[in-house]
């Protein structure tokens, strides 16, 4: 495999087969002919990807079929995807459309062996440096994602410089995830790609595709293993994280009845030694341990009256035991709270959060928080003795915030719209949101929180009319940087106590920024 990816000279190589003239129009055009004359070479003989994504629903993100139509007819901008306007008559355009929208092929597969062959060391461990090519200090990096031409800028967290800039694989999803002692990060794309990068030494080391449609990556707190969800297919899998050979794929099976599950998101949880994995389909939620030791997990539950206890029959233990909490029904977003106790877990079309005691492995209270708690974006911080948590709402106008002692709502912070983010820092009394998901006038203001008054105490605009969001602080919490995100976005850095602008790096649609030191410490003001 070469780097970086997509290799430009494909799209010489390619030309010929993409741009042959068109037949001649059909009253019903044949769109899987169509679809393997003219998408196939890039994109999979059965849509699964390969030189460009994924073709599949599910891939699609918010990509609706009107524009993945024009996408088709005049290409898309900074990639390699011509446009076929001239070579496909417009039903012919509409049916390839509907085509690439109709559902996944149902024998797929995309097990141990389909994985491991996508699988590519490109820096073997004894070639890369011991120390890093730049002089800035590799715990206040910061990782940039731009997802405006795939892109991920290294930027020096004291210089607010640009360090460099690499290509990604399109649509990275999920946050990237640091090694403990800061040096490899690994990306994910919607489509599966997981990317080892080396920051030392600024390139990619091994990458491997773990799924067809992947929703976020973790990484055990001793920098073994890399855990990656699935969507498509329905699975957990479980990678080495030295050279990403796969370790164990899990099928997201249900205990009982067999059913299948969209597997939502997989956290960290570093004093648990394990994996907590949120279900999209079926009301479980799963512990993966990565401790040797770990002790036996008990399946086939049943009550006994005698006893008056729950037991049942070991399934397994030690490396990889999978435990199984019930819930009512499924969370497919969550939070911790610091000790890695319990779990804060909403529902899609839920009213309410779910507080389940990890260590006795099931719900002991609920929050009603109502409007899409967006909970993987909470914080949490110390007030009056008291720890609170404060999580934004995707379709509610506020930032509520629960006393953690006894689940009980302390505020609820009216913000200008709704909003995805919420971030701050242990050395700063102050808590930055954003309500990129309201309508005009909203999405292009951060809200700042005192958090000992829970007042709104400070609007900023950094670009009027533009949507701002995600906001990440450096190492120290002096400096807050905020993203404009449009495709000709700026990273707009501010003193995070006068709140004035400091900085202004143009970005190609800056979608988020992680700051090396603040992720492996698990700082406080920040997602883990």
């Amino acid at each position: 495999m070469r780097w970086p990816w997509p290799d430009p000279r494909a799209a010489a190589l390619l030309a010929p087969l993409l741009m042959t003239a068109a037949p001649a129009a059909v009253a019903r055009p044949d769109a899987a002919t169509l679809y393997s004359q003219r998408c196939a070479a890039c994109h999979g003989a059965e849509r699964l990807g390969g030189r460009g994504p994924a073709l599949l629903p599910e891939n699609m993100g918010r990509l609706r079929p009107p524009q993945a139509g024009a996408v088709i007819a005049r290409g898309r901008p900074a990639t390699q995807m011509p446009g076929f306007a001239d070579t496909l008559s417009p039903p012919e355009i509409e049916a390839l459309t509907a085509f690439i929208y109709s559902p996944a092929p149902p024998d797929l597969r995309w097990g141990a062996t389909e994985i491991e062959e996508t699988r590519s060391v490109l820096v073997p461990p004894e070639r890369l440096p011991a120390r890093p090519v730049f002089d800035a200090d590799p715990l206040n990096l910061f990782v940039v994602v731009e997802t405006g031409d795939h892109h991920a800028t290294v930027l020096d967290g004291d210089r607010f410089a640009p360090i460099h800039r690499f290509p990604t694989r399109p649509a990275l999803h999920g946050g990237p995830k640091f090694s403990p002692d800061g040096r490899f990060v690994y990306l994910m794309s919607r489509d599966g790609w997981v990317t080892k990068y080396d920051l030392y030494s600024l390139q990619p080391v091994a990458e491997v595709r773990a799924g067809v449609n992947s929703r976020n990556v973790a990484l055990s707190s001793d920098g073994r293993f890399v855990a990656v969800a699935n969507y498509l297919p329905h699975s957990l899998v479980l990678l080495d994280a030295g050279d990403l050979s796969v370790k164990r794929v899990v099928p997201a099976v249900a205990l009982r009845g067999g059913a299948t599950s969209r597997v939502s998101a997989v956290y960290d949880a570093r004093p648990r030694r394990s994996f907590i994995v949120a279900m999209k389909d079926i009301p479980e939620v799963w512990e993966v341990s990565y401790d040797d030791n770990a002790p036996p997990v008990y399946t086939g539950l049943v009550h006994s009256h005698e006893k008056g206890m729950v037991e049942g029959l070991a399934a397994s233990a030690g490396l990889f035991a999978l435990r199984r909490i019930a819930v009512e029904e499924p969370l497919d977003d969550f939070m911790f709270d610091p000790p890695y106790r319990s779990l804060l877990g909403s529902a899609r079309e839920g009213g309410r959060t779910v507080v389940v005691n990890l260590t006795v492995g099931r719900p002991v209270a609920t929050v009603p928080l109502e409007g899409l708690p967006h909970l993987g974006s909470g914080i949490t911080w110390m007030r009056e003795g008291r720890r609170l948590l404060a999580t934004p709402h995707l379709k509610e106008p506020q930032v509520s915030v629960i006393d953690m002692a006894n689940w009980g709502v302390v505020a609820r912070i009216p913000t200008d719209g709704p909003g995805f983010f919420l971030r701050s820092h242990e050395r700063t009394p102050y808590a930055w949101t954003d309500s990129m998901m309201g309508g005009p006038g909203a999405r292009d203001t951060i809200q700042v929180i005192d958090k000992r008054s829970l007042e709104v105490v400070r609007r900023l605009r950094p670009a009027p009319g533009r949507t701002a969001a995600h906001v990440e602080f450096t190492r120290d919490g002096r400096h807050a940087l905020v993203s404009v995100w449009e495709d000709d976005g700026a990273v707009v850095v501010y003193d995070a106590e006068s709140f004035e602008e400091v900085a202004r790096l143009p970005m190609r649609r800056p979608s988020g920024k992680y700051n090396v030191f603040n992720k492996i410490t698990l700082s406080e003001g920040t997602s883990h």
